[in-house]
């Protein structure tokens, strides 16, 4: 349970937002009660020097001190609060006015002269023991206009100040306890239920499956935020169904391919061994077997190219070639197979090439091969090469019936093969083309077919130049 609150994505928004809202109330609470206690602070250190002020001037409007000596509990009443501190006394003399119900001692302060101003500047702060807060001031003043002076020293207890910002604090506490509480619980709330269509698309994708590859995210019911991720899982699930397909389709062309030359290996093999044979018998049995066996062979080996192929896991060597030399050889080795048709060549071309020699002359021997088997009986096939700026493109043209502009582009699947799948002067196994489409990948180029006029088809590859990001894998 913990691993799954560790990594459930509402689990952790919640927490975090949570956190914020907990330091957003605390910094607001911990900002009101520091304010509040300014406020208290600072009005008990008015009242405190307003006090003293009021006292000054009572002093003043007395003729002597022995009016006040004879009124003291007057002026032990006027401070208001009972814990405070009253204290008058003449210069040098002991106090004739003492309230100090706390015992406490008075820090070392300079009474404010005579007709100097009782400002906040003048108070002294001090500390009861059990850690209140105390103002003290200490003050001159003048009794009369010839009745002598007396020193004030007062100090301002804020026993209650304590007691409502210990109330305050309390509160403050209460409620960052409180908001913490109602953030997590409605955080949880909000968010899982905004978090809902999120949990939609996990269901929808796990409808998913190999048997119901056609299912897609609903990108009309979600959040603008999930649309793009919609879209783009639908993207994928596009490309991943296509594959698939292609995958399957693959699969079961190579085993229908390969399954003929496996039956015709298995039947004549039991032919023979159902009686006894003279040796030359056995001989031609095995030349046929052996000439399955190859086409097998040549089967696996256009398979493994493909799959190389398709993981970018060959190197594309380029060297320069002169591409009228090497069609003439490519016309030269098939010109045999071209005459059994009653088919002959035209070579036009010019410029040099750019690209994997091996791999070139694989992509027009097949071609070449295909314009052979599906050619029309006696015409002239064609082979074109030229070179400019952008690199070099060779074209082979050759009359054959007319097809669709889809089917041409078809030609290049793999295991595709038109009407006639086999000939007597060629064999087929469909992936001549495909391997042609491949090699034009590994070069960064491509493979285009086109339907002319009056049945003509040309097949064109283009071969960019060498690029300097070109990467030799080795």
């Amino acid at each position: 349970m913990k691993h799954w609150q560790l990594r459930s994505l509402t689990f952790r928004a919640t927490v975090l937002f949570a956190f914020i809202a907990c330091v957003v109330v605390s910094g607001l609470g911990m900002y009101l009660y520091s304010s509040a206690k300014h406020a208290l602070e600072t009005r008990a250190d008015y009242t405190l020097t307003g006090r003293v002020e009021r006292f000054r001037n009572l002093l003043h409007d007395l003729y002597n001190l022995r009016q006040m000596e004879e009124r003291p509990a007057l002026f032990e009443s006027m401070l208001g609060n009972e814990k405070d501190v009253r204290i008058f006394q003449r210069q040098g003399e002991a106090p004739f006015i003492y309230v100090n119900p706390d015992n406490m001692t008075p820090p070392q302060m300079t009474p404010v002269a005579i007709g100097g101003p009782l400002t906040i500047a003048s108070l002294r702060n001090g500390t009861r023991s059990d850690g209140v807060r105390v103002r003290w001031v200490s003050a001159l003043a003048q009794v009369g206009n010839h009745g002598g002076i007396v020193e004030i020293t007062a100090a301002y207890v804020m026993t209650q100040e304590s007691k409502m910002l210990s109330a305050y604090l309390l509160r403050v506490i209460s409620a960052i306890a409180l908001a913490a509480i109602l953030t997590t619980l409605l955080g949880f709330l909000i968010l899982k239920r905004g978090l809902m269509p999120l949990a939609a698309m996990s269901h929808r994708a796990a409808e998913i499956t190999p048997a119901n590859l056609s299912a897609r995210l609903r990108e009309e019911d979600a959040p603008t935020e999930l649309r793009q991720l919609a879209g783009a899982v639908n993207a994928m699930l596009d490309r991943l169904e296509a594959g698939y397909e292609h995958l399957s389709q693959f699969s079961a062309d190579l085993a229908h391919e390969i399954r003929t030359p496996v039956n015709i290996l298995m039947g004549q093999t039991q032919v023979t061994l159902g009686q006894s044979r003279l040796p030359d018998e056995y001989e031609q049995v095995l030349e046929s077997n052996l000439e399955e066996l190859t086409r097998l062979s040549r089967i696996v080996e256009n398979i493994l190219f493909l799959a190389h192929a398709d993981h970018a896991a060959l190197t594309v060597e380029r060297t320069p070639l002169v591409l009228v030399d090497e069609l003439m050889k490519i016309a030269d080795y098939f010109e045999g197979i071209a005459e059994e048709r009653n088919m002959r060549f035209n070579v036009d071309a010019n410029g040099t090439g750019n690209a994997n020699v091996v791999m070139w002359r694989r992509a027009v021997n097949n071609l070449v091969i295909n314009a052979i088997r599906y050619g029309e009986f006696g015409t002239t096939i064609r082979l074109g090469a030229h070179a400019d700026q952008q690199g070099s493109t060779v074209i082979v043209e050759n009359y054959a019936e007319p097809m669709s502009q889809e089917q041409m582009n078809r030609t290049f699947n793999r295991f595709y093969r038109g009407d006639k799948s086999r000939s007597e002067y060629t064999e087929s196994s469909g992936l001549g083309l495909a391997i042609v489409k491949a090699i034009m990948t590994l070069h960064g180029g491509s493979a285009t077919v086109t339907a002319l006029q009056d049945g003509l088809i040309r097949y064109s590859l283009h071969f960019p130049l060498h690029l300097e990001n070109d990467v030799d894998d080795k």
